[in-house]
């Protein structure tokens, strides 16, 4: 009868108890089971509450939690039982709320008013709150006023004088949930796959996309179209949303290697068919080297015209001026390598033999060689008949 006595005291103690919880009260309990559509929330002598599945997942729909985690919450309703919410209602945020969540870490909605220096100003229940520009994303926007008029989650990360000055976070979330699904995307990064990512910076070298929960994987410049990109930030700036494919992964180091431009044909494939040894096309002079000019034929298809194959222009680099960078002229293909994606071609000047082709100056060179030959022979002659001459005079004497 004293066990009986016990166990309802302790019961009518918890009942009371979890009467007493009031609206927008933040409590901390353990995730005791899972369901369909709600979760169980085991809060101590309060009792035992619920909170949505919708609450409990990610941007991308994926359960945050397991049975055995310990969550923040604040109580949106008493009526029927405890229901809990896993941030604090803008509207309805007292002062009292704000400081217990600076303190426990609970997430607090707060509404972007309006860009500040530094910053920020945000509005939560009856506060302003200031957000410096480095927290409000995980990668800073070309223009922050796109967050103007957003409603978000964000952390209290200072609170001082009884609530008139107030520091919050969003970007500390935003990294705290990529860490808790990081490992579940990285294990769906293989190579081969097709993900869509977001650029977060451009560098000289190439661009950093994350995938996803934080996890980035670089694209180098070289792999970002066929024709040669040498700014990045001229195709792609933070902030895009780009398809790309996984080339590598190297599991020791976390490196993930990006390609955008494998995603479209390439047009080395049949280059032999638009492409033959003598054929004369135009040209984009793309770049200048020592050793010559390499020239667009086409997007993704490079040539080069190397230095010796321009006219003589009276010192060692005269032949830059007759193609200027971003010019267009008239060249001829002099060999094709389809293997090794190497096209040689030559400049075609009007009015001197290299305008007639290899075949011209082939030409020129046979008839040179016969002329010359030809001199020599009858060089050669006079010279045997005046010898015989004189040797038919010697003998008659």
């Amino acid at each position: 009868m004293t066990d009986e006595l016990e166990d309802f005291a302790t019961m009518f103690a918890k009942s009371v108890q979890a009467r007493r919880v009031d609206k927008g009260q933040t409590l901390e309990g353990t995730i005791v089971a899972i369901g369909p559509e709600v979760a169980f929330v085991d809060v101590g002598g309060k009792g035992e509450a619920t909170i949505s599945i919708e609450e409990l997942r990610d941007a991308d729909g994926a359960l945050e939690v397991k049975v055995g985690d310990r969550i923040q919450t604040v109580v949106t309703s008493t009526d029927g039982g405890l229901t809990l919410s896993r941030k604090l209602a803008r509207r309805g945020a007292t002062d009292r709320q704000l400081e217990d969540a600076a303190h426990s870490g609970l997430p607090v909605e707060g509404r972007v008013e309006r860009v500040v220096k530094g910053g920020f100003e945000v509005r939560i229940g009856g506060r302003r709150a200031f957000c410096p520009f480095s927290q409000i994303d995980t990668i800073r926007a070309a223009d922050p006023s796109v967050h103007e008029g957003r409603v978000y989650e964000f952390k209290i990360i200072e609170y001082k004088d009884a609530g008139r000055s107030i520091v919050v976070s969003r970007r500390v979330l935003l990294e705290e949930r990529q860490r808790a699904s990081a490992d579940e995307v990285r294990r769906s990064i293989v190579v081969g796959a097709v993900l869509t990512g977001r650029v977060t910076s451009v560098r000289d070298f190439g661009a950093f996309v994350d995938l996803g929960a934080g996890v980035q994987g670089l694209l180098h410049v070289s792999e970002i179209g066929w024709s040669r990109v040498s700014d990045a930030s001229e195709k792609i700036k933070p902030g895009d949303e780009i398809t790309v494919k996984v080339l590598r992964v190297d599991e020791s180091d976390q490196k993930i290697a990006l390609g955008l431009k494998q995603l479209t044909a390439d047009p080395w494939l049949d280059v032999a068919e638009r492409y033959a040894v003598g054929q004369v096309c135009t040209g984009r002079v793309a770049r200048i080297e020592k050793f010559g000019a390499f020239v667009e034929l086409e997007p993704g298809i490079e040539a080069l015209a190397h230095a010796s194959t321009f006219p003589p222009a009276g010192r060692p680099d005269g032949w830059k001026a007759l193609v200027p960078i971003n010019t267009a002229g008239t060249f001829e293909i002099r060999s094709l390598d389809v293997e090794k994606k190497r096209i040689g071609v030559a400049l075609v000047v009007e009015g001197s033999a290299r305008a007639e082709g290899p075949g011209r100056e082939a030409e020129e060179v046979r008839e040179y060689t016969e002329r010359a030959t030809a001199e020599a022979s009858e060089s050669f002659g006079s010279l045997a008949d005046k010898l015989r001459g004189a040797l038919e005079s010697r003998q008659k004497r």
